[in-house]
């Protein structure tokens, strides 16, 4: 399948090739349970308050969001707001995954801070701040949290064997970040085996590469659409109908571009242009790729 026909056939009038050669990718062949093959998911959503304007204005608009992500990480929200995302969460019918922390760029690392020492992500440094993770989740859950978004992938590995053990929730869902730096297809089988329930892939993958991935794994993948400036500042709206053939089930994050970086709390103007961003993506599936369905939000995120 390709999109965009009446623009390739023009081109071609012209006598100009049709796009590239590689764009014959084949369609996965799965699927979300209830047979939709992308989601919505809004990134850096960092405030209750944030929350809460950015759903309504959505729901206002009729455009449906499936998950927001926190991104600054539990310990720096009181119990009260982390309340309040788990009740909005229930109120609109979306997945709201929480971020662990403290993280090497928010405890005493220099390191992390430098050129070279980003290398480590916000990956966990020593056995206190393991505890110290465990203890940020435990909270979570305490609260109402299902949703987790890791960024270590030790921790990853211990949080699954837990939960497997029932000292977590069954149905707790745990969501690797982008962050974590991981692109290739061992790196992703890696990730299903430790118990990932969602692989966020790094950001600036080809289609081929992505197509790779989902060869490798049953898992949704958690794929941007487009990033703030600290990330590069892509915007990859017209990719979105290939993203929903080649890698379904997948999560189609977007509305990061209207912000300046991570781990910020949006304003107001910066939520409608988040919204207008999403709502955007959603028009575009609709013109090309009518017959791939949004799925909704069910308890089994799992791909059958």
């Amino acid at each position: 399948m390709y999109f965009y026909g009446d623009a390739r056939g023009l081109l071609a009038g012209v006598g100009l090739p049709g796009g590239d050669p590689d764009l014959g990718l084949d369609d996965s062949p799965r699927t979300f349970p209830d047979g939709g093959r992308w989601r919505i998911e809004v990134p850096t959503v960092n405030s209750a308050d944030a929350a809460e304007s950015l759903l309504s204005q959505a729901q206002d608009r009729g455009v449906r969001i499936n998950r927001i992500t926190e991104t600054k990480g539990m310990c720096r929200h009181p119990a009260e707001e982390i309340r309040r995302y788990v009740e909005l969460g229930r109120r609109h019918g979306v997945e709201v995954l929480m971020s662990v922390g403290p993280r090497a760029t928010t405890d005493t690392s220099a390191t992390a801070r430098t050129q070279e020492g980003a290398r480590i992500g916000y990956r966990l440094r020593g056995g206190e701040q393991l505890v110290r993770a465990l203890e940020d989740v435990l909270r979570g859950v305490e609260l109402g949290v299902r949703g987790i978004v890791v960024y270590d992938e030790g921790l990853l590995s211990t949080l699954d064997s837990l939960r497997q053990r029932g000292e977590l929730p069954a149905e707790l869902h745990f969501k690797v970040s982008a962050h974590c730096g991981h692109g290739n297809p061992a790196s992703m089988r890696l990730l299903e085996t430790l118990g990932a329930n969602s692989i966020n892939p790094v950001r600036d993958l080809s289609l081929s590469m992505l197509a790779a991935l989902r060869q490798t794994v049953s898992v949704p993948l958690d794929v941007h659409i487009d990033n703030p400036s600290s990330s590069g500042n892509f915007i990859r709206t017209y990719e979105a109908p290939d993203f929903a053939r080649i890698l379904s089930p997948v999560y189609l994050k977007t509305g990061n571009s209207a912000l300046p970086g991570h781990g910020v709390s949006p304003t107001a103007q910066q939520i409608g242009d988040m919204v207008d961003q999403i709502a955007i993506v959603v028009e575009w599936l609709a013109r090309h790729y009518p017959q791939a369905r949004q799925s909704g939000v069910d308890a089994a995120v799992k791909a059958v």
